[in-house]
């Protein structure tokens, strides 16, 4: 075998190993927008129901204004940035501040009974904590596929072509787990009211009860 041919190989195989590196660092990038897209798309439902939210909170609340306004203004700023890769990091981090301030105003709710008893305040809560499960299912796959990134941005020979081609790490989504306040809603039984011994089947007086709990 010549030097030649024996040199055309080696390149071969250096061409395809640089390949093959290549083609796995775009895709963990992309895997990683994607992941952040199904986030995005729950935060848009979460910054679509705040508006109703805090309407009704300031015809209770009136300590609770300024931190409303707050609120307002980081809507009005996240919602103003593109979707992109390159405002990934931009984006969690007014996340982060709409959810603790999010989140101090459902502590303060506690303080109003009238809130509490609002059927429209009840509706939209049990709504935005659905809204919060879906965003904390798409959290765990994005921080997944952000540790994976970070990975291949760090460790060589990935992490030479990152610098390359100008892929960087990006932030982790975290959640706000000291702020949040989750709405229950219950059926409590009167005395004279009927169930079958499991539970399953109840005649009965509903009373819609909201409990306040940190989660």
């Amino acid at each position: 075998m010549s030097i030649t041919l024996i040199a055309l190989v080696a390149a071969a195989v250096v061409i395809f190993w640089a390949y093959g590196i290549y083609v796995s660092l775009i895709k963990t990038r992309n895997k990683t927008q994607e992941a952040f897209s199904a986030i995005d798309v729950q935060l848009k439902k979460r910054y679509d129901l705040i508006p109703n939210i805090l309407t009704i909170a300031q015809k209770y609340m009136d300590h609770e204004r300024g931190l409303m306004e707050e609120v307002t203004k980081l809507r009005t700023q996240v919602m103003g940035i593109p979707s992109s890769f390159e405002n990934i990091d931009r984006k969690i981090a007014l996340d982060a501040q709409i959810a603790q301030k999010m989140g101090q105003i459902m502590v303060a709710v506690e303080n109003y009974p009238q809130v509490k008893a609002d059927q429209t305040m009840i509706t939209a809560m049990q709504t935005y904590n659905e809204v919060e499960e879906h965003i904390a299912a798409a959290r765990r796959f994005y921080n997944s596929a952000a540790n994976e990134l970070k990975n291949a941005v760090e460790i060589f020979p990935s992490s030479f072509f990152a610098r390359m081609l100008n892929i960087k790490a990006v932030d982790f989504f975290k959640a706000e787990d000291n702020t949040l306040t989750k709405f229950i809603s219950f059926s409590i039984l009167k005395s004279n009211d009927t169930c079958s011994p499991d539970f399953t089947n109840c005649t009965s007086t509903l009373f819609t009860v909201i409990v306040f709990a940190n989660i």
